[in-house]
């Protein structure tokens, strides 16, 4: 077959992306193609930089027009446009996806899956920011070592914003940017919700692919308040393996399932899913139980995003303020893993399911 503009898009039109089941061609994922002489060259335009699939979309595209066109050189620049379907009307219109992060019950460690999805998703190249919602108990600002930062205060529109704080690539706000980290927040439900309220509508967090909410524990007056305030992508529930935090986690899956609230669920995630010792990596030990995370997963028919296990560096990251997914290690390996499926997941949601839009609820 001749090279020719339309004999390529005819051989790649034989390539379907894995997720979508669909053609390359019909969902208009190659752009911008160049031939010259015997070679040709163009974009595959991904949903998300952090696309899984990426080299194995490469490959599919190199074969079939190995199979059609013949052994020609071909280049392949794999780009990305994160996709979204939110109301561009709504709250932070700038922003495509915003994805709450949460679990039923405190101590599974659902801040530092955050925090490694959010930095694993800007090193991948999209834009990210982070919101800390856990305004009794913040820990962002610790596990991104900036906790005796301030955020900037800016006129727009003659109105002050707040500028979200900077690291490792993640936009970052917190109500632990503006209170000392040994005074208690004392505060009734109304004024945490109003504070997560100025850090959504009072913030100037520009254009993001995705905007992260790290949540309070349990179900309470601040998740109502974000799925009110901003029309919520989908959710990722964090739990352990053990059956009271699967229990209080399938609380937390079924509040976001309610038809009054009815925001997507991405997957899950179980933390600590093994131990296993430094001078032993090789070992597990189930010391919380094993596969309780896949059987919940499988019962509520979400998916199991990817397992954490427990190793010392994940709690010294943590301590340090530098996240383990920015390392070389297995470890950031398997937090990759996870942002990749959260990505992915979204990209699914939003080419299968209507648009989102805040919820409208009365008490």
């Amino acid at each position: 077959m001749e090279l020719t503009k339309s004999n390529l898009l005819k051989a790649l039109s034989e390539v379907e992306d894995p997720d979508l089941k669909k053609s390359l061609v019909a969902l208009g994922m190659i752009q911008n193609i160049h031939i010259d002489g015997g070679k040709a060259a163009f974009d595959v335009v991904l949903t998300t930089p952090a696309c899984p699939l990426k080299e194995v979309i490469r490959k599919d595209c190199e074969e079939a027009v190995k199979q059609n066109i013949g052994d020609i050189k071909l280049i392949i620049n794999m780009t990305s446009d994160v996709t979204t379907k939110r109301d561009e009307s709504a709250v932070l219109s700038g922003v495509k996806n915003i994805i709450a992060v949460s679990s039923g019950k405190g101590g599974v460690g659902k801040s530092t899956v955050a925090a490694n999805i959010a930095v694993s998703l800007a090193k991948s190249g999209a834009s990210v920011g982070l919101i800390d919602a856990d305004i009794y108990g913040p820990s962002i600002p610790a596990m991104f070592n900036c906790e005796f930062e301030q955020p900037g205060i800016v006129q727009e529109g003659g109105k002050n914003k707040i500028v979200p704080i900077k690291q490792y690539g993640v936009k970052l706000l917190s109500i632990g940017f503006l209170t000392s980290s040994e005074e208690a927040v004392v505060w009734r439900g109304p004024m945490a919700s109003s504070a997560l309220k100025q850090f959504i509508a009072d913030a100037k967090w520009g254009d993001l692919d995705y905007l992260l909410i790290d949540l309070p524990p349990g179900t309470s007056d601040i998740h109502l308040t974000l799925v009110q305030a901003v029309p919520v992508t989908g959710a990722v529930v964090v739990t352990t393996p053990q059956k009271i935090a699967l229990a209080d986690a399938q609380k937390g899956i079924a509040m976001f399932k309610q038809p009054q609230i009815n925001v997507p669920i991405l997957g899950l995630v179980e933390n600590m899913a093994w131990f296993t010792p430094e001078e032993l990596p090789e070992n597990k030990y189930y010391i919380f139980g094993e596969g309780g995370g896949k059987k919940l997963a499988e019962k509520n028919n979400i998916h199991l995003l990817g397992q954490i296990p427990i190793v010392q560096s994940i709690r010294e990251s943590g301590d340090s303020g530098y996240p383990p997914v920015l390392k070389e290690s297995e470890i950031s390996d398997a937090f990759t893993y996870l942002a990749k499926n959260v990505a992915q997941q979204v990209a699914i949601r939003n080419a299968t399911l209507t648009e989102t839009k805040k919820v409208a609820m009365t008490t």
